[in-house]
């Protein structure tokens, strides 16, 4: 019998007759899937529960607005539209200024299409599944708000996973809440 220098939690032993077997792939194979499963896991757990992929919802009529993504890059929170509802997916941002203070992408915004710019930004993390301290542009008319973020988890209040996206103006704010989507909903809208 021969021993592979493996770490202990991977260390495996083999027969001839085992290896002529083909079976000496299979087991080197076995921990090597077992990692990559463990480690992408792991990496999930890390995870803000306010990223992924959502579908904002107008405070006012109840309609489906746009599919975003939230994610977070070095520590920033961002969120893009994928899709948006009732509009060509082409539209332009025409209604928004030139520029906005501290706007993560070159350019003019006033050019930049509706569906794939990033309209939410700078969002600083407070604690699990809460951001604050970003900003809003709405490409609908080009206002832009400070902004923060809270997940809420489904039970209780909230029916399913809900992120509610605060844009304020001095003191004085509003919210919106969005659900839980898929990549495949959020990019999917008409």
């Amino acid at each position: 019998m021969k021993t592979v220098l493996l770490p202990q939690l991977f260390r495996h032993s083999y027969s001839k007759s085992a290896a002529r077997a083909g079976s000496r792939t299979g087991r080197f194979l076995k921990p090597g899937l077992f990692c990559i499963i463990f480690l992408c896991g792991v990496v999930s757990l890390f995870a803000d529960p306010a990223e992924g992929y959502w579908i904002s919802v107008d405070d006012k009529t109840g309609r489906v607005t746009a599919g975003w993504h939230v994610y977070e890059e070095a520590g920033v929170l961002y969120g893009r539209i994928l899709s948006i509802a009732d509009f060509p997916q082409d539209t332009p941002a025409l209604s928004c200024k030139e520029s906005y203070p501290d706007f993560p992408l070159p350019g003019k915004v006033n050019e930049m299409r509706v569906v794939g710019t990033i309209w939410l930004y700078g969002l600083e993390k407070e604690r699990e599944g809460r951001w604050s301290g970003g900003r809003l542009v709405d490409p609908n008319n080009g206002n832009l708000y400070g902004c923060r973020v809270t997940f809420h988890a489904a039970g209780g209040r909230y029916r399913t996973d809900t992120l509610e996206v605060r844009g304020t103006v001095g003191p004085f704010g509003a919210s919106q809440f969005w659900r839980k989507s898929s990549r495949e909903e959020a990019s999917a809208l008409h």
